[in-house]
């Protein structure tokens, strides 16, 4: 009993939060596009308990102890990038949503098999752990998914420092395969039934060796940039404009954001489509199409979003030769995709199961995770 051994305290509940795998729509949902995503069994486990002092304790093997006072929920420019801020961020969203905690405060004590920095949203997971426990335990259960998954981004964005969009949250909050459109101001969710093995498939992560440290530029960049030209329109967003408004003004629009900007919107467009293609071809068991849009995608992310290799590095590529070297290994059968955000991770693979031994021996230099999808988001388990 880990709560134990850290508190003294018995444990009031004990709560899962789910990584979660994208399949679809990269790097889509902050411009307000669709999204195909799936939580996976890998996973991250916290023992509760209420305590009567106004704060939020969290123990980890991984992290250093988190100690936050509920009545102490402003950003604070010294946790910038640090669990506490995730913590103290979630608490500050679900306040401004109308949570009461008074008195009352949480002890925490987390594990899992959910590993960081590849790409699963570790953080997203952490995020909605800490979310449906204060949920659950001080708020009588108030909120819905969606509502905890908000309020996990607004931590992430505002207090964590990290310019996300609202995929991962959603993805780790709802559970199992779904369709998101992050047009509407709240988000429409389509669950859809996928089952990988029954179809002949498994699902394959394949680490490049290269880690999401100090990468948070990158990524800012890519959001950054997407809406540099969103804003040469008048709009705060890609989803908002013409995609032939943007391909008729590519020469002033070159001069004003540069060319990569353009190329990253080009990508929006095209991964947009894309993604609502695929959950057609989910919903109906259409999975030699949803493969060959899943390669389409892997190729839009490397040649135009340009998220496979980060900034300045010329010698030093591992997420494209990893993406290359899976290609290489399932052609012409399977398909291979950057995984998440990009520049550093996994990719991910959709590996013929008559081709798994195969496969593992052309990549046996690399680490694999074999991944399962999950029907259950971030809840009470006991």
């Amino acid at each position: 009993m880990k709560l134990y051994s850290h508190t003294g305290l018995t444990p009031a509940a004990i709560f899962s939060s789910p990584g979660r795998t994208e399949l679809g729509g990269n790097h889509t949902d902050h411009q307000g596009g669709h999204v195909l995503a799936s939580a996976v069994t890998l996973s991250l486990r916290a023992e509760a308990a209420i305590t009567d002092d106004g704060r939020v304790r969290v123990y980890s093997q991984s992290h250093e102890p988190v100690d936050v006072a509920l009545s102490e929920l402003d950003p604070r420019s010294d946790e910038r990038g640090t669990s506490a801020a995730l913590v103290r961020g979630v608490a500050a969203a679900l306040h401004r949503r109308g949570a009461e905690f008074g008195k009352n405060g949480l002890a925490l004590a987390v594990d899992g098999d959910l590993p960081e920095g590849l790409g699963l949203s570790s953080s997203a997971a952490y995020e909605l752990l800490v979310a449906v426990a204060m949920d659950e335990l001080l708020c009588g259960g108030r909120f819905t998914a969606v509502e905890r998954a908000h309020a996990a981004q607004e931590a992430e964005n505002v207090y964590f420092g990290k310019p996300c969009g609202l995929m991962d949250q959603l993805a780790c909050a709802v559970g199992g395969v779904v369709a998101v459109d992050f047009g509407p101001e709240t988000p429409r969710v389509e669950r859809l039934t996928l089952d990988l093995e029954e179809v002949g498939y498994a699902l394959y992560l394949v680490y490049s060796g290269s880690g999401h440290e100090d990468l948070t530029a990158d990524y800012a960049a890519v959001t950054d940039e997407m809406r540099a030209v969103a804003g040469f329109f008048g709009a705060t967003r890609l989803r908002d404009v013409d995609e032939l408004a943007v391909v008729g003004a590519v020469s002033r629009l070159r001069e004003a954001v540069g060319d990569r900007a353009v190329l990253r919107a080009l990508h929006f467009y095209a991964e947009d489509r894309r993604a609502v293609r695929e959950a057609r071809a989910v919903r109906e068991g259409d999975i030699a199409n949803f493969l060959a849009l899943v390669r389409e995608s892997g190729r839009s992310s490397a040649m135009y979003l340009q998220n496979l290799v980060p900034q300045g590095s010329a010698l030093l590529q591992p997420m494209l030769l990893t993406q290359a070297l899976c290609e290489h290994a399932l052609l012409p059968r399977g398909a291979v995709r950057v995984h998440g955000g990009g520049f550093a991770g996994a990719v991910e693979a959709f590996v013929p199961l008559d081709m798994e031994e195969h496969f593992l021996r052309a990549l046996k230099g690399y680490e694999k995770t074999r991944l399962s999808l999950r029907s259950t988001g971030a809840q009470r388990i006991e």
